[in-house]
């Protein structure tokens, strides 16, 4: 049997696979690592295995690559794969997949969820009465979605879900996206537009583009300018997109009236500042760490833990999307598989 590692499965994803008879029926031998995959943390029981299975909050780069030597293929359970050095995975003959289409639904909720949240204020709300006891709607006032003007970033699958329900919500929807998808537009009513115009006529802007090099702070000191006075962002995508720094100083200044992010730069350094603080970091990171916090103060900013994929229903479709990446790679017909863009 062909041994694969899982990286950081919860105890109900190991028994979802065996209560199924997946690893069964794929005739494979798991391997559970339950922490995350880095350069200082390769287990012995994984240098020897042809496959790997990890989630984005493990590393896969050059320094774990040459750790292990008999690997062939990596299939991420997600669908972003920017933890992921595919060049270095291509010159190295590695395979890698991803879960192409389980999450748009998920995400594009989670993203009017953030929405909703900051036009009704619902968590100051919640946590004034819960902090003062104070029943009342007073300082609470919010607007409405609807006739609001929505820019969505990126028409894939998670964009184009996104504007079905910002049609169900009455919103006038733009779209701005390097491969347009004119059928998308004329079914869902929204229109193309170059970035800059969408920034300048949007009242909520909200990413759904993936991180790759090209993206790295799409949204920046330059495009925040652009925006309507009182636009809000929301980043459900990956934190990079955002220049964190520039969009501390648009809340600050009153440029933007708030933001809703699942999402951080840098979510490394926040989830382990101890360890940060504990080894040389750069002093990027260090300005990282303190534009979060600064973030994470504001009243006007609502940040959770990248948590927008984190449904049931979205995690059993990762499961047996990556039981199916498994297997066509057994049969020698490797699925959504990805690749750098030359």
């Amino acid at each position: 049997m062909i041994k694969v590692a899982f990286f950081g499965l919860e105890e109900w994803e190991k028994k979802y696979f065996q209560d199924r008879g997946i690893f069964r029926e794929l005739a494979i031998e798991p391997i559970f690592i339950d922490d995350i995959l880095t350069a200082e943390k390769v287990p012995l029981a994984a240098k020897e295995v042809e496959i790997i299975s990890v989630f984005v909050d493990s590393q896969v780069n050059v320094a774990v690559l040459e750790q292990l030597p008999k690997l062939k293929y990596i299939v991420t359970r997600s669908t972003g794969f920017d933890h992921i050095d595919l060049p270095a995975c291509e010159a190295k003959g590695i395979a890698v997949s991803t879960i192409p289409d389980y999450g748009e639904i998920t995400v594009a909720e989670y993203a009017f969820a953030l929405m909703l949240s900051l036009s009704r204020k619902t968590y100051e709300a919640f946590d004034r009465i819960r902090e003062t006891g104070v029943y009342s709607p007073d300082g609470l006032k919010g607007f409405d979605l609807y006739g609001k003007t929505l820019g969505i970033v990126g028409t894939g699958r998670i964009g184009k879900h996104a504007a079905k329900i910002a049609r169900g919500f009455g919103m006038k929807i733009l779209a701005y996206d390097i491969y347009p998808n004119d059928e998308a537009a004329t079914e869902l009513g929204f229109e193309y537009v170059e970035l800059n115009n969408l920034l300048k006529q949007s009242d909520i802007v909200t990413l759904h583009v993936p991180y790759v090099l090209a993206n790295h702070h799409l949204i920046n000191e330059d495009k925040l300018a652009l925006m309507k006075p009182g636009a809000y962002l929301i980043n459900t995508a990956r934190g990079p997109l955002v220049d964190t720094q520039a969009l501390v100083r648009a809340l600050k200044g009153g440029k933007l009236a708030g933001a809703g992010l699942d999402v951080l730069e840098e979510e490394g350094v926040v989830k382990d500042e101890f360890g940060y603080l504990m080894r040389e970091g750069s002093e990027a990171d260090l300005k990282a760490v303190i534009a979060n916090h600064i973030l994470l103060d504001l009243p006007n900013v609502i940040i959770t833990p990248h948590n927008a994929f984190n449904t049931q229903e979205a995690l059993e479709r990762i499961l047996e999307t990556t039981a199916k990446n498994i297997g066509e790679y057994l049969k020698g017909a490797p699925i959504n598989t990805v690749k750098t863009k030359k």
